[in-house]
């Protein structure tokens, strides 16, 4: 019998064989789209803010300063890279979350046996908009309190050998809470309703959690890995009978 913490591993492999199929690929072209043009616009601004204001400040330097132009290119460079890294995972959750939602929908169908789920309408996708943003906003709500807590921690001497490995396990719980969400609020099932059932699945949870904060650290391959994510996640929902929890859950409360 395989162990439950590895079960996350292979959710998340059978998760990107899934999004390469004919019928879902869509959803994962949408969304890496728009992340990509909105991304190189931003870096094409900057860029061209950037040399404008060198241009503006070399006049004014002494010649012997000169060299600073070719040192200011290299550290903008940089910035920018490590500016994008850092804040790529997060925007592209946030401009992707109704595709994500419509991605688990689909994911769902397929994988319960039903391939005939209708064509793309924009309607439906404009109509998930505000509870999918709403939902990323209640996940930015549960991560901040729990994250400062933990910035606090790590300053705090000797008690702050601790901070680390805490910060490890927070960021995998995270990430099974990122994209186990979508086919729980698919599903009606509320946010804390959501949490206990992640709870009763802890290690299957931290497994799931685990591999996908592994995979979305690489740059380049965490854009494919994001909807892999979300189908992975919804094979965890599918065959860990998440559904039948929501099932019993009274009322939809998020």
């Amino acid at each position: 019998m395989q162990a439950p913490v590895l079960s996350g591993p292979q959710y998340l492999r059978e998760g990107l064989k899934l999004i390469l199929s004919p019928g879902l690929r869509l959803f994962v072209l949408l969304p890496l789209t728009i992340n990509l043009l909105l991304f190189g616009g931003l870096i094409y601004f900057a860029g061209h803010q950037f040399s404008q204001w060198l241009d503006a400040l070399v006049p004014t330097l002494p010649s012997w300063l000169s060299f600073l132009t070719y040192i200011l290119w290299p550290l903008f460079v940089v910035l920018l890279v490590l500016m994008v890294f850092f804040t790529f995972t997060l925007v592209a959750n946030i401009i992707a979350a109704p595709f994500n939602g419509f991605l688990a929908e689909k994911v769902e169908v397929v994988v319960r046996g039903d391939d005939h789920f209708p064509a793309f309408s924009w309607a439906e996708l404009l109509a998930m908009i505000p509870r999918t943003l709403g939902r990323e906003m209640r996940k930015l709500g549960y991560f901040l309190p729990r994250a400062t807590g933990l910035f606090i921690l790590s300053l705090i001497p000797v008690v702050n050998v601790v901070a680390a490995p805490l910060w490890l396990i927070f960021g995998v719980w995270m990430m099974a809470i990122q994209y186990i969400d979508y086919p729980a609020d698919n599903n009606k099932m509320s946010w804390q309703d959501m949490l206990a059932w992640l709870r009763e699945k802890r290690w299957q949870s931290l497994g799931f959690g685990g591999v996908t904060y592994l995979a979305l650290l690489i740059p380049g391959v965490n854009v494919v890995m994001m909807p892999a994510a979300v189908a992975g996640a919804t094979l965890f929902w599918v065959r860990e009978n998440g559904n039948a929890r929501a099932v019993n859950t009274p009322a939809h409360r998020a």
